[in-house]
């Protein structure tokens, strides 16, 4: 049932995820704003990642039947998603959190390649929270300079993905325990706050790119 649970929650965020990034687009086309093109590689990358991991799922039910899935899947499904939140979080400054010297860049990937997929995934995980954990404090900060009703929205939003992810960390600590489909439901709930003001940009050709700087 637990797992019959998390398949069908990974198929959600997937669809929450693909709608936000279709809707982004749709606004960018409208508003050509670059915070909103950048929301669509974002949206569409933490809905690539839920997918890849709802594949793992029914690949594993369908196919190799072993009752769980392949940690490497989970890895890379948590590691698409990272990437949607670092445009999230990181839009509009991403070249600033790059070292200048290609030698220091070459050498920041090395550990990557020196730890396990467990480990990996703590990483990104951590990575994960970070980055959404930031973009929720300056979101709401944003709020407080310029009264955006949408960067509230959005800051609930990076919030409840942050904590999502936190969660989830501990659902590896506790592995038969009901916190991964808890994770799972607060990134859903993360995600619908995100729809909340990117679902209103083609109607009102709104700019969000204060509220989410």
């Amino acid at each position: 049932m637990e797992f019959l649970l998390e398949n069908i929650l990974n198929l959600v965020g997937f669809l929450v995820g693909l709608a936000i990034g279709i809707m982004s687009y749709i606004g960018f086309r409208n508003t050509g704003s670059p915070t909103l093109f950048r929301l669509t590689i974002a949206f569409s990358s933490i809905s690539l990642g839920f997918f890849v991991i709802w594949t793992g799922y029914m690949v594993e039910d369908f196919v190799t039947k072993t009752g769980s899935v392949e940690r490497w899947i989970q890895t890379l499904g948590i590691a698409i998603q990272t990437v949607g939140y670092f445009f999230i979080a990181f839009s509009h400054s991403i070249k600033s959190f790059f070292p200048k010297s290609s030698y220091f860049r070459s050498v920041g990937i090395i550990p990557l390649f020196l730890v396990s997929s467990v480990q990996l995934e703590h990483i990104f995980r951590s990575v994960s929270f970070i980055l959404l954990a930031y973009g929720a404090i300056e979101t709401m900060l944003s709020y407080f300079d310029n009264k955006n009703k949408g960067a509230i929205s959005v800051s609930v939003g990076l919030a409840l993905l942050a904590l999502g992810e936190f969660v989830g960390w501990y659902s590896f600590v506790f592995p038969e325990s009901i916190l991964y489909s808890a994770s799972m439901i607060i990134k859903i709930g993360g995600l619908i706050a995100l729809f909340i003001p990117v679902s209103k940009v083609p109607l009102t050709r709104i700019k969000f790119d204060d509220g989410l700087e």
